[in-house]
Formats: structure tokens, C-alpha cells, sequence
């Protein structure tokens, strides 16, 4: 549990209680995408607690704001369109929706934190016009590169409003991997309401709490997600803002994630369906309404974290060379909080040219091209987005050719 000076400063984003039970807490740690320059090595780092709350009265699972939104997103060092499997996700959302809800020439799909255009440029692919919103001035670059026309502002009540004003209404919003990104959730949905049209449909994904629990996938903890999301706590949160939720489908991205449907509460269409009512069902029934649920989760992560390091030690002992791939949030989320760093990984590397020649954050374990693993052989490889892992390892066929092995750390430590 927190030291009451902790707990006195803790509030619940959504229903504004006080914040009195730890879920995880995983130490102090930098901002994940805070990558670091040669010059900044000898520098002083910021670092923050990552400490994770689960509130008593509405349940919902959630980290403090630290740093400001602005820190963290004016400058941002993820770019989803180097993930191929992410861009076939997109390619095939966009096809269905423009399908499901007949979109056209006159419709206007508005995507919330759009980072490159990587959905919104198969949107207009099939003809049907598109409006960004994106924080990133880096990243929405890359997407009015694209085509993509783009706002590079960040998205809540204030900003929906003047849209609004200016007869700007969406058929369809798409907000993928963004409600847990935003700290205050109140403003953020109900701009949403003010922005969909009448007979709009709005889009959430966002990794599941419950498979997140499940799969001890703590290293998708970190200081940009805000809030940690089930199917209950998301209808509660929409419900308030006047959306109801009518559809859901669970996915298997970023180790199991939801793609939930909703539309204004006043609409009679479309009907709820059964698979609302079924998951709703299943998180009850393993327990999401019970407080006493989220308790067991931070004893897991410390076992989990105790096992990576004996891996490691046992190798090092060895005399194994180990390097990791990709430099993902969710990877420096685990490495300091496991203390990881070039005492057990030589480097990493990345598709990303942004990255390289820069170090990670906290571990300051270096970033390279991928060509460095042919150069050098490790005998480990060790996959950081382990939600990409078979992508990368076929991507890495060659690392078998010198007998190396890859490794995932999540949800236990396993060699293949």
C-alpha cells in the first residue's frame, strides 16, 4: 500500500475520490519515450513514480499525472506505420467500417491521436474524407506528408466545441490506443459526444485490463497511460458523457486489447449485442466489480521480475551475449524497473532511424539499426515488444542461422 503522504496527494480522475489502494507499483522510472542523446548521458533524468492506483469507489485502475500531457506528446518518438501488422490492422479497420456504416464522399471520419496518418490514409484511399487530430508536431508532420490533413492540437471539450462551432461533425471517430493516454478522461469523452454527429458511431481500442492482468503484462505500465481499462469501468466512463456502448470485439494487439462501439445514448440504433452482455458477464464473473480483485496483481509482477533477473544472471555467467530488439515503451518500462542495463544487454535496435544513435531512457542501453545483430551474433535476442514477437522473428530468420535464440520476457521468461 502508499504512505499516507502519498495518498493525501491521489485522486480518482473520473469520480474525484481519494486514491487509497496500490495496484502495481513499479518504482520510480523516466518517461518511456524520453530517449536520451550522446549530450544528455552525463545529464541529470527525470525520473517518476510509476505507481498505480485502483480507485474504491468506481474501480478504475489508474496512474497520477506526473508530467503534463505537453511533456510527454509535443514530441513523440512512436510512429505506428513501422509496425506492418499495425498497418494491416488499420487497413482492415478502415475497409470494414467504411462497409459497416456506408461511408462516402460525404462523410467524415475524424481519428483522435492519429500519429502518421497510418489509418486515416486508407480511409481516403476509398475516397471518404478524413480529419487528424494529433499533439505531436514531430509525428503529424509525417501525416500531412501523407495527405493527411491534420490538427496538430490536443483533443478535448475546448477543442470539440470549436469544431462544432464550425459545423464540423463526425459519421465516424476513431480513437485507438488514446482514452488510457488522456488525463483528464472527463473532458476527452465528452468532447467526443459534442463532436459525433446524431447517428455517429465512435471507436475505442485499448489494451483489456483484464487480459493485462492475466498475461502480467505490467511493462505495458508506463507514465502515458493514464488509465488502465476494462469493459465495465469504459461503459461507465462513456455512459456518463451520454454514450452508450452496443458492440465490442476483443483483439489480439498489444497482448489483447478491446475495440469497443458506442453511440449517443438517444439513438435507438444499433441495438446493444449479445457480446456486450457476454463479456460484461465474464469480467463480473471474474470479479472486476470486487475491489479485492486488483490486489493480487503487484505480488505477480515481483515474481516475474525475480525470474527475468536469474535468466539473465545465468546467462551473463554463461558468457552469453545478449542484444534486445526494438526500443518500445513497454521494454523501458521493464528494463528499469528490473534494473536492466548494459550489465546484461549490449544494445538494442530498432527500425525506427529516429531512435538510432540515441540511448534508452533510465538504462541508457544504446539503439541501433538492425543490421547490428548480424554484425555482432549474440546469442540472445531478446524481443522487448513482445506483442510483435512472431512479425520480428520472422522478420529475424537469419539470427537462427548463427544458433541464436530469441527471447520474450512476458508473460514468464521463454526461449525459442
Amino acid at each position: 500500500m502508499s504512505t499516507p503522504a502519498a495518498r493525501a496527494n491521489a485522486t480518482c480522475r473520473f469520480c474525484g475520490s481519494h486514491l487509497e489502494h496500490t495496484f502495481a507499483d513499479l518504482g520510480m522510472s523516466p518517461l518511456c519515450e524520453s530517449y536520451r542523446t550522446a549530450e544528455q548521458r552525463n545529464t541529470m533524468e527525470p525520473f517518476y513514480p510509476l505507481h498505480v492506483y485502483v480507485c474504491e469507489t468506481c474501480l478504475l485502475v489508474q496512474l497520477q499525472e506526473y508530467v503534463s500531457p505537453a511533456e510527454i506528446f509535443t514530441e513523440y518518438a512512436y510512429f505506428s506505420s513501422y509496425s506492418d501488422s499495425w498497418l494491416a490492422h488499420a487497413r482492415d479497420y478502415a475497409q470494414a467500417m467504411t462497409k459497416r456504416r456506408r461511408l462516402g464522399p460525404e462523410s467524415l471520419v475524424v481519428e483522435l491521436a492519429s500519429n502518421d496518418g497510418y489509418l486515416l490514409q486508407y480511409f481516403l484511399a476509398q475516397g471518404v474524407p478524413v480529419l487528424g487530430i494529433e499533439p505531436a508536431a514531430n509525428v503529424a508532420r509525417e501525416a500531412v506528408r501523407k495527405g493527411v490533413p491534420t490538427l496538430t492540437r490536443f483533443f478535448g471539450r475546448e477543442l470539440a466545441a470549436d469544431l462544432a462551432s464550425r459545423g464540423t461533425h463526425a459519421d465516424l471517430i476513431v480513437a485507438n490506443n488514446v482514452l488510457a493516454h488522456v488525463p483528464d478522461i472527463c473532458s476527452f469523452v465528452e468532447g467526443i459526444q459534442a463532436l459525433l454527429k446524431p447517428d455517429g458511431v465512435v471507436t475505442f481500442e485499448f489494451p483489456h485490463l483484464m487480459r493485462l492482468m492475466e498475461g502480467n503484462q505490467f511493462d505495458t505500465i508506463y507514465h502515458e497511460h493514464f488509465s488502465y481499462l476494462s469493459l465495465l469501468s469504459a461503459t461507465r466512463v462513456l455512459a456518463r458523457f451520454g454514450l452508450t456502448v452496443f458492440d465490442v470485439e476483443e483483439l489480439p494487439t498489444h497482448g489483447g486489447s478491446l475495440r469497443v462501439f458506442a453511440r449517443h445514448a438517444a439513438a435507438a440504433q444499433p441495438a446493444v449485442s449479445e457480446r456486450v452482455r457476454e463479456l460484461a458477464l465474464r469480467e463480473e464473473e471474474a470479479g472486476f466489480s470486487r475491489l479485492d480483485t486488483y490486489f493480487s496483481f503487484g505480488e505477480k509482477v515481483k515474481a516475474t521480475k525475480r525470474e527475468i533477473l536469474a535468466f539473465l544472471i545465468e546467462a551473463k555467467r554463461a558468457g552469453k551475449s545478449i542484444a534486445g530488439y526494438g526500443a518500445p515503451g513497454k521494454g523501458n518500462t521493464l528494463l528499469n524497473y528490473c534494473g536492466i542495463r548494459t550489465d546484461f544487454i549490449d544494445y538494442t535496435v530498432d527500425r525506427n532511424p529516429y531512435k538510432h544513435g540515441k540511448f534508452l531512457p533510465g538504462t541508457h542501453i544504446p539503439i541501433h539499426p538492425p543490421e547490428k545483430l548480424a554484425q555482432t551474433r549474440p546469442d540472445y535476442v531478446v524481443i522487448l515488444p513482445w506483442n510483435l514477437r512472431e512479425e520480428i522473428s520472422r522478420q529475424l530468420s537469419c539470427v537462427r542461422d548463427w544458433g541464436g535464440r530469441f527471447v520474450v520476457f512476458i508473460p514468464q521468461v521463454e526461449v525459442f
